[in-house]
């Protein structure tokens, strides 16, 4: 069964730094491309990074640019989403999710969320 495992979420203050893992099982990592997204109850979910390593590739919306970095250990079959300088805009419910190839589709391979809070 294909598994996407996030994690790492927390409560953070201001300014403070989280990193977020994805352990992924049940089909082959490196022929995959990975994404984070995050979702505020009542709004919709919006992407935050994206990753094809195969390719050398990483893209971020403006709102991750410059505090977030994503990357992947191929070795773990985990993708990991470091968060600095937080702020509390960025509290939100936070999903990765794998696809074949960008952009990642809702049919797509998905976890289940971890939540980040981040308090003023």
């Amino acid at each position: 069964d294909v598994q996407l495992q996030a994690s790492g979420g927390g409560l953070v203050q201001t300014g403070g730094s989280l990193r977020l893992s994805c352990a992924a099982s049940g089909f082959t990592f490196d022929d995959y491309s990975f994404g984070w997204f995050r979702q505020v109850p009542g709004k919709g979910r919006e992407g935050v990074s994206f990753i094809s390593s195969s390719v050398g590739f990483t893209s971020y919306t403006n709102a991750a640019k410059g505090r977030f970095t994503i990357s992947v250990d191929n070795a773990k079959n985990t993708v990991y989403l470091q968060m600095n300088s937080l702020k509390p805009e960025d509290t939100a419910v936070y999903f990765c999710a794998a696809a074949k190839q960008l952009p990642i589709l809702a049919s797509d391979y998905w976890g289940q969320g971890t939540l980040v809070t981040v308090s003023s």
